[in-house]
């Protein structure tokens, strides 16, 4: 397998860069991430009652969907690095009357501030392509540790071939020579589900300006102290 770039610029750096674009991401990125985004919730498909996570909620549009999703006897929770995000984030709850609903912090998923087996679910989109190469495989670990026994993962993600092509040579390129700007690079996502034993349950596979994006949902499966 080819290598995975890594992420040069500190935490510090990513949570300054994230607080100054967060009152323009959505015109920055919003559009164009949304049809990968509803294709990765349509993919979890949440269920009334489910407790659930989103890992780099962002501008809040996918909390949004979750906390509909689970209704009036769920609990969706959000974990994101940037203070800016959060900010905008809990204004769009507050206005959509579902802050009870919703519990939202900032922090890193490298150590998720929840106890084990918690959640039926985890979300994340264009976020684990945003951390170092050798901090994935914690993240996910950090994801099973969270999920309940059967409970589900999907992630959406810039997704890196073996074989590249001239268009990902040039993106991780610019993501070298630009980091603060073009801070999300291709990884192997499905890979990076299966090497921390979770169960893959299907992958979909699209295009985001001729570079590929994938979408996969994993379950957590074997033994589990309840």
């Amino acid at each position: 397998m080819k290598e995975i770039k890594r992420v040069k610029r500190s935490k510090e750096e990513a949570k300054i860069s994230y607080n100054k674009m967060s009152k323009w991401y959505d015109l920055l990125a919003g559009h164009s991430e949304k049809r990968f985004r509803d294709a990765g919730l349509q993919k979890i498909n949440i269920q009334e009652g489910e407790t659930v996570l989103e890992i780099g909620f962002g501008t809040g549009h996918c909390i949004l969907s979750l906390a509909r999703s689970v209704g009036d006897t769920g609990k969706t929770y959000g974990l994101d690095i940037s203070e800016g995000m959060l900010k905008i984030t809990t204004s769009r709850i507050e206005k959509a009357g579902l802050s009870e609903k919703v519990d939202l912090q900032c922090g890193d998923a490298l150590n998720l501030p929840y106890p084990e087996f918690y959640f039926d679910a985890v979300f994340t989109s264009f976020t684990l392509e945003l951390f170092d190469t050798p901090e994935i495989p914690i993240v996910l670990e950090q994801c099973k540790r969270v999920l309940k026994k059967g409970g589900r993962i999907c992630v959406v993600a810039m997704s890196k071939k073996e074989k590249q092509g001239t268009l990902e040579k040039l993106y991780e390129w610019l993501h070298k020579k630009f980091p603060n700007y073009i801070d999300c690079r291709p990884i192997f996502v499905r890979q990076s589900l299966e090497n921390t034993y979770l169960k893959i349950v299907n992958t979909t596979m699209m295009s985001f300006f001729g570079l590929d994006v994938e979408i996969v949902l994993a379950n957590k499966s074997g033994e589990q102290n309840e």
